[in-house]
């Protein structure tokens, strides 16, 4: 079969394609304009085919003289604006798609020809999405406002234009730390945090629930057990929801924790991948039943509500502090490890959990320190078992008393694997 393919002429296989892709293109086009509508389109989708195969029949012609395809696309560049000219003046009409996607399918053939066919595919298919998402694109830009505009910008300066910038030099001899490790590391912290905030806000602007305790736990599932442990009080009879809600944040948390582990430590990654894969499975199934056990069904309000604030994840100043604590901890480590040794790391580590473990382990997961993989891994569980361990406080202190039991036996749960997964770390080591 693959010597009968291969026998086909390759400018048999790009002819066929620059016809299918222009026909498609011109079809979906007309699509848009029912018939009584014909007037404001240009051709129909064999004009469209035309168009193609003109400038397949000019590219393959033109190895001589080099002027054939040029001149083909000027002539129909004419045509294509004594069009637009009428269609203003008679119809007073001022759409440029279907010009635009002439003048695409012009250049299909050129793609077709001296690129590879997954890449003449993928083109294709962006301009169909863009085609067909109008009515999308539209309703999505009444969305967003100029501060949209500014968080994105914020976001290109950190990552596109400060990262390259930054020397990737060490700052002091006794400390394996570069200007550039801590931008990356809030670059990639910053990254996770603002696709949260753009989910949260476009994508599931009525998130409810467990929903918000997904989106919330790739942000910050401390912060998330705060807002939901506070909106608790004002449930009736939804206190299991809520507290399923907060064990789906920290399922989230180890998701979360595991991408980081595995850009910046691959190796310690593939060596813990079966660890936070049971940890994270559990918590979502403990989360499952507390959820469905519950006998009472939550207020339509639960089911639509987003409890997360639309903060602007990308402040400066938010910044400045991880940036901060990054340092911190990677002076608190190396001094660790100098002197207390590995006992010390693991105690340190255990300690860090009751605080922001974010700088904490992404300093542990870039640093070049003189452990092992496993004891590595086995700080990043004690530091996510202190952690949860905080979270559950919160939730007990700040929630409905109701909720309390729930988030017990949730937290209990979790936190008990959590240690049994560290024991057999140790029985390993």
């Amino acid at each position: 079969m693959n010597s009968y393919l291969n026998e086909i002429p390759p400018l048999f296989i790009q002819l066929l394609l620059t016809t299918f892709f222009s026909f498609l293109l011109g079809l979906e086009q007309r699509k848009h304009y029912p018939q009584e509508k014909e007037q404001l389109t240009f051709g129909t989708a064999r004009t469209f085919t035309f168009i193609g195969l003109l400038g397949f029949v000019l590219l393959i012609a033109d190895s001589s003289t080099q002027g054939l395809y040029p001149g083909g696309g000027l002539i129909l560049g004419l045509l294509l604006g004594v069009f637009y000219y009428f269609k203003i003046k008679v119809q007073n009409h001022f759409g440029l798609t279907t010009i635009l996607l002439a003048l695409l399918t012009y250049v299909i053939p050129l793609l077709v020809i001296t690129q590879p066919h997954w890449l003449t595919m993928v083109i294709f298919i962006v301009v169909l999405l863009l085609v067909e998402a109008k009515e999308n694109i539209g309703t999505f830009s009444q969305k967003v406002d100029r501060n949209e505009f500014l968080t994105l910008a914020k976001f290109i300066l950190i990552a596109g234009v400060i990262l390259p910038i930054v020397p990737d030099r060490q700052i002091f001899s006794f400390l394996n730390l570069s200007p550039y490790k801590v931008w990356l590391a809030i670059v990639v912290i910053s990254g996770i945090s603002y696709l949260s905030y753009l989910l949260r806000k476009f994508v599931f602007p009525q998130a409810g629930l467990l929903l918000t305790g997904v989106l919330g736990g790739l942000y910050s599932s401390t912060a998330t057990t705060i807002i939901l442990a506070r909106k608790s009080k004002e449930a009736v009879g939804a206190y299991r929801q809520y507290a399923a809600a907060i064990i789906v944040a920290t399922a989230m948390m180890f998701l979360r924790i595991y991408i980081l582990l595995f850009i910046f430590n691959r190796t310690v990654g593939v060596k813990t991948a079966s660890w936070f894969a049971l940890l994270f499975l559990l918590t979502l199934g403990v989360a499952y039943f507390l959820y469905r056990g519950s006998r009472v069904e939550p207020p339509p309000s639960l089911k639509t509500d987003n409890f997360l604030e639309d903060k602007n994840p990308l402040e400066f100043k938010v910044a400045i502090v991880f940036a901060l604590l990054y340092i911190f901890f990677s002076i608190i480590t190396q001094y660790t490890l100098q002197h207390f040794g590995n006992q010390g790391l693991k105690i340190l580590s255990f300690v860090v959990g009751f605080t922001d473990i974010d700088p904490f382990l992404l300093n542990l997961f870039q640093g070049k320190y003189n452990v092992t993989p496993l004891l590595i891994g086995l700080a990043t569980f004690q530091a996510i078992a202190s952690n949860n361990v905080l979270k559950l406080g919160y939730g007990i202190g700040l929630g409905n008393r109701q909720m309390r039991k729930y988030l017990i036996l949730g937290f209990g749960v979790i936190i008990m694997a959590n240690f049994v997964v560290i024991a057999l770390m140790h029985m390993i080591g």
